[in-house]
């Protein structure tokens, strides 16, 4: 790479900074989180990893962690990284507050967010910010949910609905069939919950639900509730599939009536009764010479050259069509 995998501050001849796509790379092994925006809320949710037996989970750091009253923020990458960012938009947050009596806009702290983020990527001695976020919110006085989405390379953007993380593609596939506008709280909580175990495995105790709603505090929603509308999401799947395998039964067999059964026929009776040419196995050639019928009632293999040269001595063959004496594989019966 002659260095350019090193330098932060140098770009390689064909236009990349690979230290910033090396910190994409850490926000794609990290866990997943989802946000969903409805109806007057929006909701996020993520990924918790399993803890260890002996792990004290009170005192965990959460993937979801609040910047104001009214700014929520969940992030995918390196958790480390993720404190030192959440630090520093609180301190601008307060600053905010403090300088124009008025707490931020969700734009404003998400800027503020991606130009640290950008600041990183210029500056000798240091690394980005191996992280993505989702910041939500209300604005002061709107009932309009705000998500945003920031990257290690400092770029913003606004979203309806998003994912972050290990399995990010996957799961934004899933939210762009399933998501509409103006979902109700049920709907947006079983959307991002849906989502979400588009990758979770272990079910309901893996994951972390935060609901925000305008002129109210977040709402982290408790584990009965997690578990109750999981069972409810994999009830509803059994009996989509149920359908499906009845639809797919169902037409299999009408199918088979439609195609009726075989009639009871001998195989002579079927064979004479097709016309020449036409899977009887019998030439036309052959069927002028009164064979009616042209069979593959072989002798067995261990059948003798002389007995299959016996066989066939009452047939008058076209010349074109005389049988190898070299295959004692096939043997032919004449039955006029």
């Amino acid at each position: 790479m002659s260095g350019y995998d090193r330098a932060l501050s140098v770009f390689s001849p064909d236009g990349h900074v690979f230290q910033v796509e090396y910190a994409l790379e850490a926000v794609k092994r990290g866990t997943c989180a989802v946000a969903v925006k409805g109806n007057g809320i929006v909701v996020l949710g993520c990924e918790k990893r399993s803890a260890m037996k002996l792990q004290d989970t009170r005192i965990t750091p959460s993937k979801i962690g609040m910047v104001d009253n009214h700014v929520c923020l969940a992030f995918a990458g390196l958790n480390a990284d993720a404190r030192i960012l959440i630090d520093k938009a609180r301190l601008e947050a307060q600053s905010h507050r403090l300088t124009v009596e008025d707490p931020v806009s969700i734009e404003y702290i998400t800027k503020y967010v991606a130009g640290v983020q950008q600041r990183y990527t210029q500056s000798g001695g240091v690394r980005p910010f191996g992280i993505s976020t989702l910041i939500v919110g209300f604005d002061p006085g709107s009932e309009e949910a705000r998500l945003y989405q920031t990257e290690p390379s400092g770029i913003y953007s606004a979203w309806k609905a998003n994912a972050i993380g290990r399995s990010s593609k996957t799961v934004r596939e899933f939210l762009e069939r399933n998501h509409k506008d103006g979902l109700d709280r049920t709907g947006t909580i079983e959307l991002a919950i849906k989502s979400l175990l588009e990758v979770v495995q272990t079910g309901a105790k893996n994951i972390e639900i935060a609901i925000m709603a305008p002129g109210k505090n977040v709402e982290m929603l408790p584990a009965e509730d997690i578990e109750k509308t999981v069972e409810k999401i994999n009830t509803e799947k059994d009996q989509e599939a149920n359908t499906r395998r009845g639809a797919r039964g169902g037409a299999a067999a009408a199918a088979g009536q439609g195609a009726g059964a075989p009639s009871a026929q001998g195989a002579e009776q079927v064979l004479a009764s097709r016309p020449a040419g036409e899977g009887s196995g019998a030439p036309p050639e052959l069927q002028s010479e009164g064979i009616s019928t042209w069979h593959w009632s072989m002798p067995q293999y261990g059948s003798s050259i002389m007995e299959l040269h016996e066989e066939i001595q009452g047939l008058q063959f076209a010349p074109e069509l005389e049988p190898s004496y070299n295959t004692p594989a096939y043997g032919y019966e004449t039955l006029t």
